[in-house]
């Protein structure tokens, strides 16, 4: 497994914790590589990390804007904790990093394999597929309001 996705895995699990206990921003990250994270990581890896978490969670609204967009007829609120916290870290790179969309879509499938169901990995796929979509038709001068077709991912195509 890549340092990569081993960060966005990390980071899932510290969005989790702060989903679940509403632990404070500050003292998030500390508390996750003392005392749960894995110490074999390296201080690039930890940094990675450390910036996926705190900047979903700094641009919160602005994400969970862009999800409801696609996400038709589930409110943010009722969605699994897990896969609404990959989608959160998934729009975070799409509009944050530089990372290209299709690894982050396959990362995000290849986390929700690991940390949830076989149903979300498809419900996962169809959201940032179409908010991939609507990022490209938006960087192209084109408007975000027209259809997407739907297009299944290949992980083959993974970083």
């Amino acid at each position: 497994m890549g340092t990569r996705r081993k960060a966005r895995e990390c980071a899932l699990q510290m969005l989790f914790a702060a989903d679940v206990g509403k632990a404070p921003k500050s003292a998030l990250t500390n508390h996750y590589w003392n005392e749960l994270g894995e110490v074999v990581l390296d201080e690039k890896t930890q940094e990675f990390a450390n910036n996926l978490v705190l900047g979903t969670l700094r641009q919160l609204d602005t994400i969970d804007a862009r999800i409801k967009t696609r996400a038709e007829h589930w409110r943010i609120e009722r969605m699994a904790i897990v896969d609404r916290n990959v989608l959160r870290l998934a729009v975070y790179e799409f509009l944050f990093e530089e990372t290209p969309h299709t690894v982050i879509i396959n990362e995000a499938l290849e986390i929700a394999r690991r940390f949830s169901t076989f149903e979300a990995t498809q419900f996962i796929n169809g959201i940032l597929d179409a908010i991939k979509h609507d990022l490209e038709k938006t960087s192209n001068g084109k408007t975000s309001s027209e259809p997407t077709e739907k297009t299944q991912v290949s992980t083959a195509q993974a970083e």
